[in-house]
C-alpha cells in the first residue's frame, strides 16, 4: 500500500469510527507502528487530525478565532447557554469563562436571578451591563484576542483570589480519554486555575467539541462534575462520560 493510500484511509477511518489506534492498525494492515504513527505524525502537521496516545483523534474545528468559532453550531450553542443558565442557583458566585457558548449562557441569565459573575471575558461583561441584579467583577490582563479574555500573571493572581461555586468551562475538544484540552499552552493555564479555584466545574460542548483534541492539556476529565450538551448528541458519544460519573445535562 503506498503512504499516500495509506492516509487516505486513515482519515477515512478516522471520520467513521471517531479515532485511529495504531497498534489495531499495525495488526490488521501487516506494518510495523513505526510507520502508521509516521503517518500520523505527517498527517497532524498538515492539521488533519490529532495525535495522542496510542493513534490518533479528530482535530478540533473549534480552534478558530471567535468569529470563525460562532458560526459553528450556532443552534445548539444558545440551548446550550439556556441549560446551563438553569443550573445557577440565587446568590452564588460562579466564573463564567469566555467563548461563544458561554456568550449565550450570559445571554440566557433570568432577569430575576441574583448573583455574582466573575469572569476576564469583555464579551461577556458586556453582555451583563444591562441585567438588572447581577453583580459583574472583571478579571484584567493582556488581552489573548483569539478568544478575546484577558490571561497572564496579572489575571492569574486575581483568579487565586476568588473562591467560585460553579465554574462554568468553554472547552475546544473534550474527550474520554485525551480529556479537556485546548489550541493554546496560556489559555489552558488559565482554564486550570479558574478549575482549581471553583468547587464545581461544569463544561459547556457543542457538537463539533465531542470527540476531538487539541496540543495542549487543561485538566483531566476526574475534575469536572458536568458536562452540558446539545439535546441531540448521539447517546454513544456520551456513554463514557456517565460511566466516569460525570453528570450530563442535555440542553
Amino acid at each position: 500500500m503506498l503512504t499516500s493510500q495509506r492516509k487516505q484511509l486513515l482519515l477515512k477511518i478516522l471520520s467513521e469510527e471517531g479515532q485511529v489506534v495504531a497498534r489495531t492498525l499495525s495488526d490488521a494492515w501487516g506494518l510495523s507502528e513505526d510507520t502508521i504513527r509516521r503517518d500520523l505524525r505527517e498527517l497532524a502537521k498538515e492539521g488533519l487530525l490529532r495525535r495522542v496516545h496510542g493513534g490518533a483523534l479528530p482535530a478540533s474545528p473549534a480552534q478558530g478565532n471567535f468569529a470563525v468559532r460562532a458560526t459553528i453550531s450556532t443552534d445548539a450553542k444558545p440551548a446550550i447557554g439556556r441549560a446551563a443558565a438553569a443550573l445557577i442557583k440565587p446568590g452564588q458566585v460562579v466564573f463564567i469563562d469566555g467563548g461563544t457558548t458561554a456568550v449565550q449562557l450570559a445571554r440566557a441569565l433570568p432577569r430575576e436571578l441574583r448573583a455574582v459573575v466573575v469572569t476576564h471575558s469583555p464579551s461577556i461583561a458586556v453582555e451583563l451591563v444591562e441585567h438588572p441584579h447581577v453583580e459583574v467583577i472583571v478579571i484584567g490582563g493582556r488581552l489573548f484576542k483569539h478568544s478575546i479574555v484577558a490571561c497572564g500573571a496579572q489575571a492569574l493572581e486575581a483568579i487565586g483570589q476568588i473562591r467560585t461555586d460553579v465554574f462554568f468551562m468553554g472547552v475546544c475538544s473534550l474527550d474520554p480519554e485525551a480529556g479537556i484540552t485546548t489550541a493554546d499552552y496560556d489559555e489552558a493555564c488559565m482554564k486550570r486555575a479558574i478549575g482549581a479555584a471553583a468547587r464545581s466545574t461544569v463544561v459547556l460542548a457543542s457538537p463539533e467539541k465531542l470527540g476531538t483534541a487539541a496540543p495542549f492539556a487543561i485538566a483531566p476529565l476526574a475534575t469536572v462534575d458536568r458536562i452540558v450538551v446539545s439535546r441531540d448528541t448521539d447517546d454513544a458519544l456520551l456513554a463514557p462520560y456517565r460511566e466516569m460519573g460525570i453528570a450530563v445535562t442535555l440542553g
